[in-house]
């Protein structure tokens, strides 16, 4: 899964519903809200409630920072 990929703009956390946003050096879908990772196994998002992997508060400002640089 790429950046570009039409299917990130309709790909929603299954618990909250809100966006996810891609961690591609992770392959991982992250939710932010919920400081959860969804695993991307061979190009699919495993977005299965049970599949979200709580993130630690320092792995999630890592990621937010990430997340933030790769927006500008």
């Amino acid at each position: 899964m790429n950046p570009d990929d039409p299917l990130l703009a309709i790909l929603a956390c299954p618990l909250d519903k809100g966006p996810l946003s891609l961690l591609a050096d992770e392959e991982a879908l992250y939710n932010p809200r919920l400081r959860l990772s969804y695993p991307i196994l061979d190009g699919i998002p495993q977005l299965l409630p049970s599949s979200g992997r709580k993130v630690e508060a320092d792995v999630h400002g890592r990621y937010v920072a990430h997340l933030k640089a790769s927006a500008t």
